[in-house]
């Protein structure tokens, strides 16, 4: 209790930069979605419609799922230095597999017989890919999105660690001195993040889920 009490004294001491760290740590975060998204939904679909290079994209996807965030943040330093930029480019490494994959998964799982059916009414392939395969595929989409969600908003807490910026910067501060109440002050606002975006996500995902019945 001493911990958490301490962790709040400190937020109402220093709410001017908390406020700060969260617009940094939400422009961190939201870029790097935004970016994966770009990237991921396109190469998605397109392997979800070419089955010889399919596989070798999941690879590579499942391969990146397994290298931890830090690690991308430290192999892009000496490149890329410290701050902003680095911190994006590993957040934006992190959220791709997740969307990738279940991008793929979810245009793989429409039934055949239903864009057969699209095409036979007279649809050209980007009225089915609009109207029929992407309505059809969105649940399974969003899910992905809401794994990469959770995982970016988490993670983006190590950008302090290279002068990224976010409420990490808090976290990194308590351990610096060894003050439990600093570090819950950056661990919990982090958390409470990750949960809103998960119950928004979780809704998108379930009103998805109903309009594609």
């Amino acid at each position: 209790m001493d911990e958490l009490r301490g962790a709040y004294t400190y937020f109402l001491d220093n709410q001017s930069a908390f406020g700060e760290a969260l617009v940094e740590h939400l422009r961190l975060s939201l870029t790097a979605l935004a970016i994966a998204l770009l990237i991921c939904v396109p190469l998605g679909v397109w392997a979800a419609k070419r089955r010889v290079v399919a596989q070798s994209v999941i690879n590579i996807a499942n391969a990146l799922r397994v290298v931890p965030s830090l690690a991308v943040l430290f192999l892009a330093l000496p490149y890329l230095g410290i701050g902003f930029r680095p911190s994006l480019i590993a957040l934006t490494v992190l959220a791709c597999p997740p969307i990738l994959i279940n991008t793929y998964a979810g245009f793989r799982s429409v039934d055949r017989a239903v864009i057969e059916a699209a095409y036979g009414m007279g649809m050209a392939a980007p009225q089915v890919l609009r109207a029929v395969e992407f309505p059809l595929a969105l649940p399974v989409l969003v899910a992905g999105v809401r794994i990469a969600t959770i995982e970016v908003i988490a993670s983006a807490s190590l950008a302090a660690y290279i002068a990224g910026g976010g409420l990490g910067e808090f976290i990194q501060r308590g351990f610096a001195v060894n003050n439990l109440g600093i570090t819950l002050a950056g661990t919990i606002p982090i958390a409470l993040l990750a949960l809103l975006a998960d119950a928004l996500l979780a809704g998108v995902q379930r009103a998805a889920s109903v309009s594609a019945r």
